[in-house]
């Protein structure tokens, strides 16, 4: 191909780099509620062994096929067997499907840096951030018009992604994940060791922390753990196969992995110390049980922890201000890797300038993304966010290792991750890939629609689920075929044809 592929400086950049989007806004407003909510300590049993069963594993067999193949998800899964690029297109697409709303939250964090050095959301931060910032409307047909202090932030951080994708693998992606995951780690630390000296930390982190082993019994723990690995990894969407195309030829496949997975399980757990111990204080302020104060998601991070920097005895703006530069690094690690998925694929496909490519990325994804704020944006998002992790996501990584654990040369694949490595994985490598992690996403599918068609979605009209979630599902599908069947470059298309052999 004359469209020169991009390469990592070096084997610490890719692993910083497959850390930083592995570690994601759910590090930190997801991880420490599921935790403390299935068991506390006891729920890092099955946390890890998730992680060694389904996480790294996985990782293992994608960053292997990738590194072999040197090319993205489209490319690397058509190469195996020209059928499957489908596959490697719903993955682009699962990616661009989120890369559109994520940039609005990352957006909203910008914003909110900016109210904690004012403190402009007040006392009552729920109305402030559902009446005063969203404008939210009565539901999510009720679109709205656009918000233009969102869509300032919205703008920005499209921009700053396009400027460092624009830059390359080396100059570009890698640089910009060596200065933003140092900085994530200070500020967090900085915010946790704030936090363990409030009064009522060891509160929080006794809720955080304290095991409940009987727990261990209950089948939806150790879904949930299972869930929390598969989602947090990165894995299943294209993004490690991308990352792992730009490796050089001599690299350790099997300890890349492992660095991979634990580092970004080790930010989680300091991640809920820092949340939980300041809960703790903002519990002990209002002298409530530290569950009543605790949440996830959106609320935990644009409700609850204002309120808690509101509570604060000293250095209210600088600890906001700290919280929500993590967000912001968090956020754009995570999307630069997103963002990458749907240029390599175009690029490797169509052998096309990687520049014209991401233009065109960057202005249709932000186009789609005004979506996200108008007053309906809020509810969209969280519609097609669930849709898209619960069904989209599962869906896609259950077929990705079914198709190579059953129908490919896994054992190929373990010799060839083994020979790249300095310690080798062995025979039970096989055994979770083709058994055990097919099993369980099999059962989270089946659990997480059984619970949407009995009992519903947060309560939205099944007309909005089905236009929001399944529409997009649908489009997934759909464009996935269109993307197949349209013929790549010259280049593309023989080698594609060659196949390849492990």
């Amino acid at each position: 191909m004359s469209t020169e592929r991009g390469q990592w400086g070096s084997r610490m950049g890719f692993v910083v780099a497959a850390i930083g989007s592995a570690i994601g806004l759910g590090n930190i407003w997801r991880f420490p509620y599921v935790a403390a909510s299935n068991g506390g300590g006891a729920f890092l049993i099955p946390y890890l062994f998730a992680l060694l069963t389904a996480g790294i594993p996985i990782l293992i067999l994608e960053f292997s096929v990738a590194h072999r193949i040197k090319k993205a998800a489209p490319g690397c899964f058509g190469k195996i067997s020209k059928k499957m690029e489908v596959l490697g297109w719903a993955q682009t697409l699962i990616s661009f499907s989120i890369v559109v709303y994520y940039m609005a939250i990352i957006g909203w964090t910008i914003n909110y840096l900016s109210f904690s050095l004012s403190g402009a959301w007040g006392a009552d931060t729920k109305s402030f951030f559902f009446n005063d910032f969203l404008h939210i409307t009565d539901g999510p047909f009720a679109i709205g018009g656009l918000n233009t202090t969102m869509l300032i932030g919205l703008a920005l951080v499209w921009v700053i992604n396009f400027v460092v994708l624009n830059g390359g693998i080396k100059a570009g992606i890698e640089k910009a994940n060596k200065i933003f995951m140092p900085l994530l780690i200070v500020c967090l630390l900085v915010i946790t060791v704030r936090g363990l000296t409030l009064e009522g930390a060891s509160a929080g982190l006794d809720y955080f922390f304290k095991p409940d082993f009987s727990v261990l019994g209950n089948p939806k723990v150790w879904l949930a753990a299972y869930g929390q690995i598969f989602f947090s990894l990165s894995i299943a969407f294209g993004i490690m196969i991308t990352y792992a195309s730009y490796l050089p030829e001599k690299t350790d496949i099997v300890n890349n992995a492992f660095l991979t997975g634990l580092g970004n399980c080790s930010f989680s757990i300091l991640s809920g110390v820092a949340v939980f111990s300041v809960l703790g204080y903002m519990a002990a302020q209002q002298g409530v049980p530290v569950e009543e104060v605790s949440s996830a998601g959106v609320g935990l991070a644009f409700i609850v922890f204002p309120q808690a920097i509101n509570a604060l005895p000293g250095m209210n703006g600088i600890m906001g201000a700290l919280f929500f530069i993590c967000l912001l690094f968090a956020g754009l690690s995570s999307s630069m890797s997103i963002l990458e998925v749907i240029v390599s694929s175009f690029v490797d496909k169509f052998n096309a300038s990687r520049t014209k490519v991401l233009i065109i990325v960057t202005v249709s994804g932000f186009l789609v993304s005004l979506l996200f704020v108008t007053g309906a944006g809020l509810y969209i998002l969280d519609i097609v966010d669930h849709f898209v992790n619960q069904y989209a996501i599962t869906a896609s990584g259950l077929v990705e290792i079914i198709f190579i654990a059953w129908f490919f040369n896994l054992e190929g694949v373990r010799k060839y991750a083994n020979g790249m490595s300095d310690f080798a994985v062995g025979k039970w490598w096989n055994f979770t890939l083709k058994f055990m992690t097919p099993a369980i996403l099999t059962v989270i599918f089946i659990f997480n629609a059984y619970t949407d068609f009995t009992k519903g979605y947060e309560g939205y009209p099944v007309s909005a689920l089905v236009a929001f979630g399944g529409g997009t599902l649908l489009l997934i599908a759909v464009v996935s075929y269109i993307l197949t069947g349209i013929k790549g470059s010259k280049e593309h298309e023989e080698d594609v044809m060659e196949g390849v052999e492990m």
